[in-house]
């Protein structure tokens, strides 16, 4: 009889003429096995060696502290100094540059070390596991995927979904407000389910959602063992938690941060987690000695560390949550739960530390003695702080230097791995000292599970795994790592670790590669890189240089590119959701727009043209971007057209001086860049009505973006509570930027979202 062209090789059964000479065959679902464990991986963002309590903290982290008390606790483990690339490494098993992510998934650079997410090429943990029968979860941050594709309009290949996993919660940006967040579900936007007066906060919702994905998982199929990727949007700025826990930190840094660094570091002895004869690090430039430092500045940078440890403290006990759900649902034994963080403490907060961080995006380095008169706003929703470099520093203890820095203080976190069935009681609350990198992370899962990572995935050639595993240090204290020789570089900045030696370059933007100062460091003796041995030691660090080259190109890091803000310029190209003809036309309903997919208005003169149909009675915001710390919304309101622009709380509003009729409208606003001020004109049907100038016109206005026909988030304007929807009939916005923008404008805003990134 006739057979479809592939039957013959999928069906292993018979077919005859009738059902009794024919047998059926029914294809085995594929399984990893009865005995397969859950995997979890919890990560942390921004946070530094020292800042969990079993690293030296005396913050709260005591869910933490009992996975690592009952668990392995790695003390030599390293990550890139940026989130992206590490999340990249983490999933695929491979170098950041080699998957397409040198720097965060903002920029494309035509490059494949920059592609703006992870090549297709190197599947991903989800995409491997979920192809060997697990079932697949991810809740938190994303941020790996271009952000000019992360609306609801996509392409959504790069999500989660795209990526290997079946269920997704969480925000696809690099930050996002804790308690009013862009959020995501699978592929399509949602609203947060409560509001912050009603308890909510993202880390709870989280957790609560990645704990529902389980149930719903296990309750139908037991049988199937889960992968969740659980990547916290804490610790990362704005630090945000909820009044408890800022109550609980009230006053408990007011020694300052040369008394709180030094505990930290004696502490670090004492446990063991450093070792014997660390030096502590000098401080970092820019960072003063506490008792020199005015009073208000000291009250200040006390109340911002105090929002950090809150906000730690209370992810400590999301974490907490999700350990007890999975002990009640009878499958903590059997999982292997790993912690990390992504990069080291951030040094984004500046000398000072900020209260509101798109001031400072702004190029406004607001003064202490003018942030203090708000110190009551730190830590709740109508802040968006990041603590200053001195409180950086003492989480990244012992070491030097931050975040995006390829020194200790960048690249060396924590690594808890708690696995009761597979790590031997013995060996519980034991330390690993032996140096370990994000890489091998995924190698050693597929070490312990039997898998091969494929050669070819969904007919695409695979590029090799480039880390090493190290499930041979989970049972044996004294082991060697395999992981002998490896580079580290994030926008020119180098280093290479080769077993006992490193050696590193702090680039500045525009240097001479050839002729920078690279420095080198003997870490068996020296942990916290204090004393540098470049001219004691020349053929040793040019040893380690060329071998830093060779990696570089093993590992696709090449070209060299210390380029970041140019990058957020080149918005107007093919196959971007910004036309060249820079206009953009919004028809409701429509789905919150992120920063990068919507109008590009920082710091750019603008048109917006709304047509609606009215009756008498009918109010409600027409377009809005950005929260209440910072933003603009054009509302009809009694009748009238009004704009709130508020500049960080320095609201300028303009209310039309006629009424608008009833029936059909054209309501307009124009948007004028005057250097560093502006103005706003508005016009109800052709009729100038309003008129006013703003002292400050924003270039970087919020990391949360536009939303059409109503005010998603938190109110930008104090005169209505969100989301305030328009009650008539909204046709269309168009928005007509203006050709060119002043001529700093495009490489201001762009330093500016470099640097928030």
């Amino acid at each position: 009889m006739n057979k479809l062209p592939d039957q013959e090789s999928s069906f292993k059964g018979t077919i005859g003429k009738t059902l009794d000479d024919s047998d059926p065959w029914f294809e085995p679902p594929t399984h990893p096995g009865d005995d397969a464990p859950n995997i979890v991986v919890v990560l942390l963002d921004d946070t530094g060696f020292a800042q969990l309590g079993c690293y030296g903290s005396s913050i709260d982290t005591s869910n933490i502290d009992g996975l690592a008390a009952d668990g392995l606790q790695f003390t030599n483990f390293h990550v890139t100094p940026l989130c992206s690339p590490t999340r990249a490494s983490l999933l695929t098993g491979r170098s950041q540059h080699a998957v397409g992510m040198r720097s965060v998934s903002n920029f494309r650079t035509g490059f494949p070390h920059m592609l703006g997410h992870i090549t297709n090429e190197a599947a991903t943990m989800a995409e491997i596991l979920q192809a060997e029968g697990y079932a697949t979860f991810c809740a938190g941050k994303w941020h790996l995927a271009p952000m000019e594709n992360c609306s609801s309009a996509g392409p959504f290949d790069q999500w989660p979904l795209g990526r290997g996993f079946d269920r997704f919660y969480g925000f696809l940006e690099g930050e996002t407000d804790q308690f009013h967040p862009d959020l995501v579900r699978d592929n399509h936007s949602v609203e947060p389910p409560a509001k912050p007066e009603d308890g909510y906060h993202l880390s709870e919702d989280i957790v609560d959602n990645l704990l529902r994905m389980i149930a719903d998982s296990k309750g139908v199929r037991p049988d199937r063992p889960f992968f969740a990727y659980l990547p916290f949007g804490a610790t990362h700025a704005p630090h945000q938690a909820p009044p408890d826990y800022m109550k609980k930190y009230r006053g408990s840094f007011d020694e300052g941060w040369d008394v709180v660094r030094e505990c930290w570091y004696h502490r670090q002895l004492e446990i063991g987690v450093i070792p014997t004869g660390t030096q502590l690090a000098p401080r970092n430039p820019g960072v003063e000695k506490w008792d020199d430092l005015p009073q208000n500045q000291k009250l200040l940078a006390a109340r911002l560390q105090e929002a950090f440890a809150a906000f730690l403290d209370h992810t400590d006990d999301q974490i907490g949550r999700l350990v007890s759900g999975l002990r009640d649902a009878d499958e903590f034994d059997n999982t292997i739960f790993i912690l990390l963080s992504d990069n080291g403490a951030s040094q984004e907060g500046g000398p000072f530390g900020v209260m509101h961080e798109m001031k400072f995006f702004n190029g406004i380095l607001e003064t202490p003695d003018q942030a203090i008169e708000n110190i009551d706003d730190i830590g709740g929703a109508h802040s968006h702080t990041n603590y200053p470099w001195g409180w950086a520093q003492a989480g990244n203890t012992p070491f030097k230097w931050y975040k995006q820095n390829t020194h200790e203080g960048g690249v060396h976190v924590p690594l808890i791995i708690h696995w009761p069935t597979g790590i031997e009681e013995k060996d519980r609350g034991s330390l690993r000292n032996q140096f370990v990198n994000v890489s091998d992370i995924a190698p050693t899962l597929f070490e312990l599970l039997n898998i091969q990572a494929p050669e070819t995935y969904k007919g695409i050639p695979q590029i090799p795994i480039s880390g090493h595993s190290f499930v041979h240090l989970l049972t044996d204290p004294n082991g060697i790592s395999n992981n002998t020789a490896q580079y580290f570089e994030n926008s020119g900045s180098r280093a290479l670790i080769a077993g006992e030696w490193k050696a590193v370059c702090r680039h500045q933007t525009g240097a001479d590669y050839e002729t920078e100062q690279w420095e080198l460091y003997k870490l068996t003796d020296d942990w916290s890189e204090c004393n540098d041995l470049a001219e004691s030691e020349p053929r040793k660090l040019a040893e380690l240089q060329n071998l830093w080259w060779e990696e570089a190109e093993k590992h696709g890091v090449l070209p060299l590119d210390d380029r970041g803000f140019e990058l957020f310029g080149a918005r107007f190209r093919d196959l971007s959701p910004h036309p060249t003809s820079r206009k953009y036309v919004y028809r409701p309903p429509m789905s919150p727009i992120p920063g990068q997919a919507s109008a590009a208005i920082g710091g750019r003169s603008f048109d917006l043209i709304a047509t609606v149909t009215r009756a008498k009675g009918d109010e409600g915001v027409l377009f809005s971007t950005g929260t209440e710390n910072s933003g603009i919304s054009i509302f009809v309101q009694n009748e009238r057209l009004l704009v709130d622009y508020n500049a960080f709380d320095d609201h300028s509003v303009i209310e039309s001086s006629i009424e608008i009729p009833t029936g059909d409208s054209t309501l307009s606003v124009q948007f004028r860049r005057l250097k560093r001020g502006g103005e706003i004109t508005i016009y109800v049907n052709g009729e100038s009505s309003g008129y006013t100038r703003v002292p400050l016109f924003m270039r970087m206005i919020s990391s949360v973006g536009s939303s059409i026909g109503y005010d998603h988030g938190s109110a930008v304007s104090p005169r209505y509570e969100s989301p305030f929807p328009f009650k008539g009939k909204l046709h269309q916005i168009e928005i007509q930027l203006a050709a060119k923008r002043a001529p700093d404008a495009d490489e201001a805003q762009a330093r500016a979202e470099n640097a928030r990134q």
